[in-house]
C-alpha cells in the first residue's frame, strides 16, 4: 500500500490487523489510539493494568531518589525491587485482560443458545479472574506507597500522591470489572445466589477491593496538609 494513501480501515497508522497493539511493545500513542477505537480490546480492564504500571513506576522513581536511614536500606531496596517488578507485571496483566476482553466479545457474538450461554459464562469468569489478579497486585502495592509517603524523599511527595491516584484508579477499575463480569453471568442464566456460591473468591475480591479504596483514601488524606492550602480564601 502507498503510504500516502493513509492507513487502511481498522488499522492504526498503517498497522495491519495482524499487528497486535500491546502495552509491552507499542508506543503510548499507538496503545491509547487503540484504546480509543470502538473495539473493546484494549478496554477498561487493560487501562486498569496501565494505571497500576504508572503507580508502580512512580513508586520506583521515588524509591530511587530516596536516601534511606541507617536501618532502612534493606527495606527500601526490597520496595524498589517490588516496584520495578510490578511495573513489568502490570503491563503483562493489561495485555492478558485485553485478550480476555476479546474472548468476552466473541462469546456475545455467538448465536443465542446453550453454546452461547456456556461461552458467556466462561468468558465472564475468565475476565473476572484477570481483573481480580490485577486488583490483588494493586492492593499489595498500597503499603509500599504508604511507606514512601512517610519515608520517601520529601521533595517528591507530589509524585507519591499521583501514584496513589493511579493506584486508586487501578483498584477501582479492578473492583468494577470483577463486579460487572460477575453480574454478566446472569446473561447465561445464573442467579446472584448461584454466582456467589460458585465463585466465592471472586465475590469476596469485590469486598476486599472496596476496603482497599478506603485505605488509599485514608493514606492520601494523611498527606494533604503538606500541600499549599489553595482551597482557603
Amino acid at each position: 500500500m502507498n503510504h500516502d494513501d493513509g492507513p487502511a480501515p481498522g488499522t492504526l497508522d498503517g498497522m495491519t490487523d495482524t499487528d497486535a497493539v500491546t502495552t509491552q511493545r507499542s508506543t503510548v500513542e499507538e496503545w491509547t489510539r487503540a484504546l480509543a477505537e470502538s473495539k473493546g480490546s484494549p478496554g477498561g480492564g487493560a487501562g486498569t493494568g496501565v494505571m497500576l504500571a504508572i503507580a508502580a513506576s512512580l513508586a520506583s522513581m521515588v524509591a530511587g531518589y530516596t536516601e534511606p536511614q541507617e536501618d532502612q536500606g534493606a527495606e527500601l531496596a526490597s520496595l524498589h525491587a517490588r516496584a520495578r517488578a510490578l511495573r513489568e507485571a502490570a503491563l503483562r496483566l493489561a495485555d492478558d485482560d485485553a485478550a480476555a476482553s476479546e474472548a468476552f466479545g466473541a462469546a456475545f457474538r455467538l448465536e443465542k443458545g446453550p453454546e452461547r450461554d456456556q461461552a458467556i459464562h466462561r468468558a465472564s469468569v475468565d475476565a473476572a479472574k484477570a481483573s481480580a489478579v490485577l486488583g490483588e497486585r494493586a492492593v499489595a502495592a498500597i503499603d509500599d506507597l504508604g511507606w514512601l509517603a512517610g519515608n520517601g524523599n520529601p521533595a517528591l511527595i507530589a509524585d507519591v500522591v499521583v501514584g496513589f491516584g493511579a493506584l486508586r484508579a487501578a483498584v477501582a477499575g479492578a473492583r468494577t470489572n470483577v463486579s460487572f463480569d460477575l453480574a454478566t453471568l446472569r446473561s447465561a442464566g445464573a442467579t446472584l445466589e448461584q454466582i456467589r456460591e460458585q465463585h466465592p473468591g471472586l465475590w469476596s475480591a469485590v469486598e476486599q477491593l472496596t476496603a482497599a479504596l478506603e485505605r488509599i483514601d485514608h493514606l492520601t488524606a494523611a498527606v494533604d496538609d503538606r500541600a499549599a492550602p489553595t482551597d482557603l480564601d
